[in-house]
């Protein structure tokens, strides 16, 4: 299949502020996408998140395509999951008799279909066998208004989902309505009113650990500075006995978690743990983006870099939003963590080595038309970016849960 288009999500926010989904989009340098192209991106998405193994491997999270109405019918439907799969249909597509008729089997079926640009005085109860999301245009102007015509939708047993909403004043106003909200960019800027003040008691830990690692310290060193907290200890060992490092016996001391993980390993972990402990108000998105961003960047750059430089591409990616989660600048947070040089040049100026690799993964999140021309540069194909994006996202599933 021809691939010319790129995947670029864009998260779900529900009003706690968790991710339940996302939205892929396909974008082609600003060009409009045709139909038979959004076919394509059904059946690409379906071939790499759902997994004749393991089953969906974004487990809770709901995912809202764009459609048509010419694709309604394709068969790629079939092989996603109709409770996580949500289309998304311009309004004016229902007045088509054959439309409502194929979107009514596709509800039945029990796949989802939000409606985008409708007008308001449309929202009846009859919408519902078509509808299960309703996207709101929300200008956070007439807050009134909107609840009433939010009140009209609860009736109609539809998701109402906010968007776009750019500023955290709508958010709360969507929130305090119930509704949810596609964030964009929203959630790389910070809270106004609950700033987060540096580095707590954990982190310090984790860092000092990192510092450690990366001066190859011995195992005694890096296990008495473990012990002084008991929480990160059980961390370790529940993450060393989790399937995925497969030791084949109950591991109970931190001596043989660290030799049987090995220290790069150990280091990635750390990373993970270190955004993880952070305290700031918008972590679970924040979190689970800089996850995604670690390991896009990652499976990016292994394209050309040698494996040897895996831990370091997803370093950079990870620590790209670290700032953000410990509230403060970056250079300040580059001072307390001692990084590769080549790490901190992408941090700094997504320079360097794996300073470009930092920059596509962070153009696949913020729907830019950067991604083709950085993907280009590069030489990695369409193609190869979207199965890193995907494989990136179903992994951070996996670590975030």
């Amino acid at each position: 299949m021809h691939h010319t288009n790129y995947i670029v999500r864009e998260p779900l926010l529900d009003p706690a502020q968790r991710v339940i989904g996302y939205e892929l989009l396909w974008q082609q340098g600003g060009q409009a996408v045709q139909d038979a192209e959004l076919e394509q991106l059904v059946a690409f998405v379906a071939e790499h998140v759902n997994d004749d193994e393991h089953g969906w491997l974004l487990r809770d999270k709901q995912l809202f395509l764009d459609a048509v109405p010419a694709m309604l019918s394709t068969d790629a439907l079939f092989s996603l999951p109709p409770e996580r799969t949500v289309l998304s249909l311009q309004a004016r597509y229902l007045m088509d008799p054959s439309t409502r008729a194929a979107v009514q089997g596709l509800r039945a079926g029990g796949v989802g279909i939000s409606i985008r640009g409708l007008d308001v005085k449309h929202l009846t109860p009859a919408l519902a066998p078509y509808a299960s999301h309703v996207e709101m245009r929300f200008s956070g102007i007439d807050v009134a208004a909107q609840a009433r015509s939010y009140a009209a939708a609860k009736q109609a047993a539809l998701r109402m989902v906010g968007r776009p909403v750019t500023n955290w004043i709508d958010y709360d106003a969507c929130a305090a309505l119930g509704l949810d909200a596609f964030v964009g960019k929203l959630h790389l800027t910070p809270r106004p009113g609950n700033p987060v003040k540096g580095l707590n008691p954990t982190q310090t830990i984790i860092l000092q650990l990192m510092q450690m690692v990366q001066n190859n310290d011995d195992i005694p060193k890096l296990e008495s500075v473990l012990k002084r907290d008991p929480a990160l200890t059980y961390k370790l060992l529940r993450n060393i006995n989790s399937a995925g490092f497969g030791a084949g016996r109950e591991v109970q001391s931190i001596r043989q978690a660290i030799s049987l993980m090995g220290y790069a390993p150990l280091y990635r972990w750390l990373t993970l743990l270190l955004a993880s402990a952070s305290a700031s108000g918008y972590s679970p998105v924040l979190m689970e983006t800089a996850v995604v961003r670690g390991r896009l960047t990652e499976l990016l750059g292994l394209h050309a870099l040698p494996k040897g430089e895996g831990e370091n591409l997803f370093v950079a990616g990870m620590f790209s939003l670290l700032d953000r989660l410990l509230g403060l600048p970056m250079k300040e947070v580059l001072e307390t963590i001692p990084l590769p040089p080549e790490v901190v040049r992408a941090l700094m100026s997504r320079e360097g080595m794996y300073g470009p690799y930092l920059a596509l993964a962070e153009a696949c999140e913020l729907s830019s038309n950067l991604v083709g021309a950085l993907a280009g540069s590069l030489d990695i194909s369409p193609l190869e970016v979207n199965k890193a994006h995907l494989s990136a996202l179903a992994w951070a599933q996996a670590v975030t849960q």
